[in-house]
């Protein structure tokens, strides 16, 4: 059993004969916890020595996780963490669930073959058995699955190739804010694009509603936007191959699709013969509170773009669409990981383990639970922005009550991308790890495992509140005192 740095602190004064005593029996535990240390540390040095500028969450987590279960993760340094990162939203059961594990060892147990490309095998007709038996009835009648490469960006470059395929146009309809991956095509669709050759729609939020006004009205105005511009003839925007969309913008900042709007989107598009993609990477498998995202709003999307949760922790992407869309030629989009016969059985698990289980409605509960109390903080300290999300993906936004702003100006206040990062290490020094999204970098996200109780959540809202008032204190000294305690995050690309 690892041992603690709180385990082999000193204690309290004695006389000088029993603190000698207890200083020898402390000995071994404490050369332990420093070997471990000295581990963690030397770990840490080598990959920032080797590895790729390119790494993100190393940097604003510095931990080298060792055992794992559940929402719980131990370092080599032999501190615990709660996960709300939860591999951005892969671990939907959280790490090392027994029905995933026995889901793997059968496999391995089993003498069957680990890679078979795109062969039929009893364990990929059983992943597809029950993906087909989750997905919304409209679309599972008439669907058809495309196995691609492992990644959820394989996924999206692969519902964009099928999209033009099947209605001999190239463009795409995108949104600000969005985040579809990180090969070129999925780039070009996500809010940080450079080089755009993709049409950006305004994606309708309340906090920052790019109209100014939110609510119902905000989200009208932004579906009569794209509507002007696919029935504009001047709109510089030709018929697209397609629309894609999250149904909650996770990177972009968590924030919700207006159900109404989410409608619209639905309605625009059939009647203009535009295939609509739901990007459920990420908001997929119970994470929202149902199911899929696209539940709430009762919509059936065209092409269902999935991954992370569905391969139980393990690598797999799928791409999911309708029958009349399947105009591939043989070998026209492949991927030589693309039978990845663990992460099916592992995801078979997962996805068994969410319906039966009713994980989705429990996400749904605890996560408004947990919203409800972080609403409050609204009120309590002027860093907080705004609170929003759907299940069990929550944002928190931080602010800069104090930034001076133009005459007359009106709305919410900057975004304060510091102090998320102060947040996020403060929660890390108390052993909660979360994650950091949004235009800016400034909305903390929690995305905790759907097995998540209600003590573990309690234990998350006690230190990520804690961490808030700390650093809303520090605020309040000024930002000097902020950046005194807490370093500003380098930078980090989104993604995961």
């Amino acid at each position: 059993m690892a041992v603690t740095e709180s385990a082999v602190a000193p204690v309290g004064s004695e006389s000088e004969g029993a603190r000698a005593g207890h200083e020898d029996e402390r000995a071994p535990a404490r050369r332990e916890y420093e070997g471990a240390r000295s581990a963690h540390e030397g770990i840490l040095r080598r990959q920032a020595a080797r590895e790729s500028a390119a790494r993100t969450y190393a940097r604003a987590l510095p931990i080298v996780p060792v055992r794992a279960r559940g929402l719980t993760i131990e370092g080599a340094d032999g501190r615990r963490y709660l996960d709300c990162l939860s591999g951005a939203g892969t671990l939907a059961l959280g790490h090392n669930h027994p029905v995933v594990l026995e889901a793997i060892r059968k496999v391995l147990d089993s003498g069957a073959p680990l890679h078979v490309l795109d062969l039929a095998t009893p364990v990929k007709d059983a992943f597809t058995t029950e993906l087909f038996r989750t997905l919304p009835p409209g679309l599972a009648d008439r669907a058809r699955v495309q196995f691609c490469g492992p990644a959820g960006t394989d996924a999206v470059e692969a519902a964009f190739k099928l999209v033009r395929a099947a209605t001999g146009r190239t463009g795409m309809l995108a949104f600000t804010g969005a985040y579809h991956g990180m090969t070129a095509g999925a780039l070009e669709a996500s809010g940080g694009a450079g080089d755009v050759r993709v049409a950006r729609l305004p994606y309708p939020q309340d906090y920052r509603c790019p109209f100014g006004i939110g609510g119902e009205r905000g989200a009208e105005l932004a579906a009569r936007w794209t509507e002007s511009v696919l029935d504009d003839a001047k709109s510089g925007v030709p018929s697209p191959a397609g629309m894609i969309l999250e149904p909650v913008q996770g990177e972009g900042g968590v924030i919700p699709a207006p159900d109404g709007w989410l409608r619209r989107m639905r309605e625009i598009t059939a009647a203009r013969s535009i295939p609509l993609i739901a990007d459920e990477v990420q908001t997929g498998v119970g994470r929202t509170g149902r199911f899929w995202a696209v539940e709430h709003s009762g919509v059936v999307p065209d092409v269902m773009v999935l991954s992370k949760a569905i391969g139980g922790s393990l690598p797999l992407a799928v791409v999911v669409y309708r029958d009349d869309l399947d105009v591939w030629q043989p070998g026209a989009h492949a991927g030589t990981f693309r039978g990845n016969q663990l992460a099916m059985a592992a995801g078979t698990a997962t996805l068994a383990y969410v319906r039966q289980n009713g994980l989705a409605e429990r996400a749904a509960t605890l996560g408004a639970r947990m919203l409800a109390h972080l609403h409050r903080l609204t009120e309590e300290f002027a860093c907080v922005g705004d609170v929003r999300g759907r299940g069990l993906m929550i944002g928190i936004e931080m602010v800069n009550p104090e930034a001076t702003r133009p005459p007359g100006a009106t709305g919410p206040h900057p975004p304060a991308p510091s102090i998320a990062t102060a947040v996020q290490r403060e929660c890390l020094r108390r052993g909660l790890i979360v994650e950091l999204g949004g235009r800016h970098a400034g909305v903390v996200r929690l995305l905790p495992p759907l097995t998540l109780t209600d003590e573990q959540a309690d234990a998350v809202l006690d230190r990520l509140t804690d961490a808030i008032a700390s650093v809303a204190a520090a605020a309040a000294r000024g930002p000097g005192a902020v950046r005194h305690e807490v370093a500003v995050n380098p930078g980090r690309a989104p993604g995961g």
